[in-house]
Parts: structure tokens; sequence; C-alpha cells
């Protein structure tokens, strides 16, 4: 299979990859326009940062998987690719403890000053009265908003420092639940209180419509005075232009390793009011640039690269949720070549179109069980021709 790798991947996994029997194109420095003349002949194409636009799917050949090597995937138009039958597949866990470790170095350099104070000694400044300004965080209520691996991973580190922890109630997995006991998280009832009671706040949401601008004026206008926002996840969460707002009015201060309008490859020129205000500390969206992160979330980018060879896909995000279709059929046959065939000749001629199906195989290899979603009604003539198939056991239909 052929490989387009349109990011850095360490080279060492790449030689992995190729040892396994795959062609590799290696174009780290490709702009999210050029991918679309690149992708012709290319099966399966590897991103981290770079964007993957429309025209991709619209010129793709034989492109059957985008895997996105990290866990968000608001950079691939993820809708394009479901419309031209395109799998995309991401590697979430893989850097939760990278992002955590950030996050806090983020909420200890706000609260110490580091970042200016390493200025001034570089420029053979010393202020120790003003670097000596700091409130500490032993203590300290830190507001978790988004609990999935990465801010319980943030949850277990705040805890050593003495921190409190509070996260919103919500309707979550039992061993996510779990998790949050074992961390020691305060739930409180709503995202208001959750505000109003925290001195730091940390944000860990996925970039989606709903979560855009998630941090407006109607959040920030909750925030304690001389309060910490961190912000480690996407940069149009917050709306830029009133937490600088905030910054100015309440002196909030904030921690941020990402974004709105960040360059879409690696190096570029990058002009941002928000990153420039004195109060904010900055990172380069680096959160999950460690080599541990790293070396795992390729590992595991492997992993789906393989299974996909196998005829198996893992960790897709752009394929229904729940199975689709009005009727299913449940039809028990003998497994002989050419049964699923006359099945799906029969619904095709009843206009019943296929949406899902499965197709399980008993053991000893001589009976199976297709269980197909159609949309439309199956008609008794359908169910009777169904029947009458050679090697065909047991046929039911029910609505769903």
């Amino acid at each position: 299979m052929k490989i387009l790798i349109a990011d850095e991947l360490p080279q060492d996994k790449i030689e992995v990859l190729r040892e396994k029997g795959y062609e590799c194109i290696v174009e780290p420095d490709l702009k999210a326009e050029q991918i679309p003349e690149k992708i012709s002949g290319i099966e399966i194409l590897v991103v981290r940062s770079t964007k993957v636009i429309s025209e991709v799917f619209d010129k793709s050949d034989c492109l059957g998987l985008v895997v996105r090597s990290g866990a968000g995937i608001n950079t691939i138009d993820c809708q394009g690719a479901a419309d031209s039958g395109i799998y995309v597949c991401n590697v979430p866990g893989t850097n939760s403890i990278a992002v955590a470790e950030l996050t806090m170095g983020l909420m200890i350099a706000v609260d110490r000053h580091i970042p200016s104070a390493t200025a001034d000694l570089k420029e053979s400044r010393w202020n120790k009265k003003i670097y000596s300004d700091a409130q500490g965080l032993f203590g300290k209520t830190l507001g978790l908003v988004g609990l999935g691996e990465i801010g319980l991973a943030v949850a277990e580190r705040a805890r050593s420092f003495g921190i409190t922890v509070i996260a919103k109630k919500a309707q979550r997995k039992p061993e996510t639940e779990s998790k949050i006991r074992s961390n020691g998280v305060k739930l409180v009832d709503t995202i208001e209180e959750l505000i109003s009671e925290s001195d730091v706040i940390s944000i860990h949401l996925p970039s989606k419509s709903e979560t855009q601008n998630f941090v407006n004026e109607d959040f920030l206008k909750l925030m304690k005075p001389n309060s910490i926002l961190i912000n480690t996840s996407r940069g149009e969460v917050v709306d830029e232009a009133a937490l600088i707002s905030s910054i100015n009015e309440k002196n909030i201060r904030a921690g941020l390793d990402v974004f709105c309008n960040e360059p879409t490859s690696g190096t570029g020129n990058f002009s941002s009011e928000l990153a420039k205000h004195p109060n904010v500390i900055g990172t380069h969206h680096i959160g999950a640039s460690t080599q541990q992160a790293q070396n795992a979330t390729v590992e595991e980018t492997i992993r789906v690269i393989d299974a996909f060879r196998e005829g198996n896909v893992i960790n897709c995000v752009n394929i229904a949720k729940e199975r689709v279709g009005t009727s299913t059929l449940t039809i028990r046959h003998y497994d002989k070549v050419g049964v699923l065939a006359e099945v799906f000749e029969i619904l095709r001629n009843e206009d019943l179109n296929v949406e899902t199906m499965e197709n399980k195989i008993f053991e000893g290899s001589k009976a199976a069980l297709a269980i197909i979603d159609v949309s439309g009604d199956v008609s008794e003539t359908a169910l009777t021709n169904l029947t009458k198939i050679d090697h065909i056991i047991h046929v039911q239909s029910s609505n769903r």
C-alpha cells in the first residue's frame, strides 16, 4: 500500500512501516493546498497538524484512509471524507500525559512569572522584588472544563500540588466515573458554579461547533479577578477579544498553548494581539510534542494502518455511530458462494437500499448469520423470494 506522510514523523517509525511492506512517500513540508496535487495513487494519508481540505477527496483516486496522528480531527474535512467513502481515524489518548504536563507547566509559569524572569536575566536585569509576587498554587481550586483522558491526567497531577479539583457533573462511562472518584475530583452541578469557585480554570474541550467561543464574555464575567485561565485544547474554544477585555478589566492571567488562526504548518509568521499581551504566557501548540507522546502516537498510528490493511478500521471518527435503516433482515444461511449476491439482487429489485450489514460465520464454517439494515419496508413478496433462495435457512424481518 502507498502512504503519503504529509507531516513530521520519526524516521525510525517510517522505517518500521517500510519494513512492513508499505511504500512511504514522506513530504513533511507539504501545505494543505498542495496535498490534492500529490494524492493520486495514494491509499493512506497520514497527517499531524497539516490540514486536509475537501479538494483532497475530490482528486483522490484510491485514497481509503486518512490518519490524524494525534487526537483532534478539526483540521480534517471529515464530512468531505465521509461523502467520498474515505475513513478518517485518529489516535486518542496517546498524548494525554504530555498535554497534562504542559498544562501544569503553564499554570506554574503564570503564577511564578517564569518567562518574564528568565527574559530579564538574559538581559542582565535582577528583579527579585517583582518576581517574588506570586500567589502559589497550594490550596487553590482548579476547575476542569472537559474531563476526558487529558482532564483526568491534569487532575491526578494537580492533586499532588495540594490543589482542589472540581468539574461539572455529566453523563459519563462507569470507568470514567471510577477514575473521577479515585482522583478525588469534586463534581458541581453547573458550569457557572465551577467558574465562580475556581482560582484556575483549565480548558480541555474538542473543537466542535458547540464549543466554539465556549469561553466567552459571559463565562469570563464569572471568573474571579486575578484568576488564571489555561487553554491547551483548541484556540477556537476561546473568544480572544473577550479574553483580552477580561485581562485588562479583571487582571485575568492566561497560559495558552493554542490560538485562533494558527499557521497551518509547523513554521510561519503569526501575529496575535492576545499572544502579545503581558498577562499571557504562550507556547506554540506543543502540548502533545514530547518524545514520549510522539513515540506512543506514532506506534498507535502504525496500528491503525495495519488494521486497515487487514480489513479492520479502528478509532474511526466519520462512520455513523448508530445503525442506519428502517427495517432489519436477519438471514440464517449456509456459507455458500453466491447466497448473499442473490439476496442483494432481490433487495435491489424491491428498491431496498442496504445501509449497514454484518455477516457472522458460525464455528465449523457451515452456516452464517447475515444482519442487514435496509431503508424501506420489506414486503411479503420480498420475504417469500428470499426464502426461496438455495441455501437460505431462515429469514426474519423487523422494523427498527
